[in-house]
């Protein structure tokens, strides 16, 4: 597990978005920012979608909300929480993907007020339709997050590209806890399954190589020659490839990044990867998960790393994470090229509306 940086501070989670007891911002006019093409859904076919995200968002995050309510904490599941800054409530928020107009999404209620979307900032009324029907301002994004779009595209790009390595067993794990006295041990509240002595042990008999910064950062001093690798920020796009489980749990993230441009449906998608990912990386890692649950309510069972079963476990485990998040990754770049098109005004019909089910359109040349 990578621990918690000081940015990424755990929010209290909550199923009311933090605007809805605000004064609803009267709906932005439309602009030159309002895409020239765009995909129409009706209110039958957004809202049953809207209704459908919603209720999978809430189940997904059910645990975490209870567990909140009585201040208590899950080593495993929590850093889906902590580490990655999206709360429930910000999951539970339903988006079309960019170019795809929402009919009606602006009709006020029937007390007057306006629909929570109609103030969200991302979205606009389209010039060249009804003033209550919405779209995502996908110019405007790219206009304030275009250095992010461009990145994120280059990034999985790259990871795509690159052959999966399944021979690191999770050692990134072991390194981070090389050497630590046990007050320096992040959970405190799981012992370590082969004990101090154990685990640096294994760490000593086994070569690490581990590719993904965001791991490498937080091994421990003694544990940073032992890694054959050196990442950095600035080769990160150079050196992720599928095969690591970060990497696979950072699709998420990356999803996250890029807001409404990512249809709802996906980035549950991605939310689903990066807790079974993280499942297998505390399953794998040097911590006794012996008595914690995982999402299905099955008692979790450690891999052990340490022997050639268990390194075998893991590397099929990990080819088979690798095939999730690689088809994830695609269906971002779709959702990517969706944007520019509609940011753009490109020819065509911006917007795939198949964040539900499927991949989308692929993209020549990727």
């Amino acid at each position: 597990m990578i621990p918690a940086s000081a940015d990424l501070a755990p929010t209290a989670p909550s199923l009311v978005p933090a605007n809805e007891h605000a004064t609803v911002p009267v709906l932005a006019p439309a602009t030159e920012h309002a895409p020239t093409t765009e995909h129409a859904l009706g209110p039958r076919e957004w809202a049953p979608r809207e209704a459908a995200h919603r209720e999978r968002a809430d189940a997904l995050t059910a645990g975490r909300r209870d567990r909140t309510l009585r201040h208590e904490k899950h080593p495993i599941e929590d850093f889906l929480f902590t580490y990655y800054s999206v709360t429930p409530g910000q999951l539970r928020r339903w988006h079309p993907g960019a170019g795809v107009v929402l009919v009606g999404a602006g009709i006020p209620e029937s007390d007057g007020a306006l629909p929570e979307r109609a103030g969200w900032r991302e979205y606009r009324a389209v010039a060249s339709r009804r003033p209550d029907d919405l779209v995502f301002d996908a110019a405007a994004f790219l206009e304030r997050r275009g250095s992010t779009v461009d990145f994120v595209d280059r990034l999985l790009r790259s990871t795509l590209e690159q052959p999966a390595t399944l021979g690191c067993f999770g050692l990134h794990e072991w390194a981070m806890v090389y050497r630590q006295t046990p007050d320096e041990l992040r959970h405190s509240s799981l012992p370590l399954r082969l004990g101090h002595a154990g685990t640096d042990a294994v760490v000593e008999a086994n070569p690490i190589r581990c590719s993904h910064f965001d791991a490498f950062r937080f091994f421990t001093p003694e544990a940073v020659p032992r890694n054959e690798l050196r990442p950095t920020r600035a080769t990160q796009p150079d050196m992720e490839q599928s095969g690591c489980l970060h990497a696979g749990m950072d699709v998420y993230k990356w999803a996250s990044k890029l807001g409404p441009a990512v249809p709802g449906e996906l980035l549950l998608d991605c939310f689903v990867l990066a807790r079974d990912i993280r499942e297998l990386d505390m399953r794998a890692s040097p911590y006794d998960v012996t008595g914690w649950a995982g999402a299905d309510g099955r008692p979790l069972e450690p891999v052990a790393i340490e022997t050639p079963d268990g390194k075998r476990e893991y590397a099929r485990l990990q080819a088979g994470f690798a095939e999730r998040g690689n088809a994830l990754r695609e269906r971002v770049l779709d959702a990517i090229t969706d944007l520019r098109r509609a940011g753009t005004g490109g020819a065509g019909n911006a917007g795939s509306a198949s964040g539900a089910g499927g991949a989308g359109p692929r993209t020549a040349g990727r």
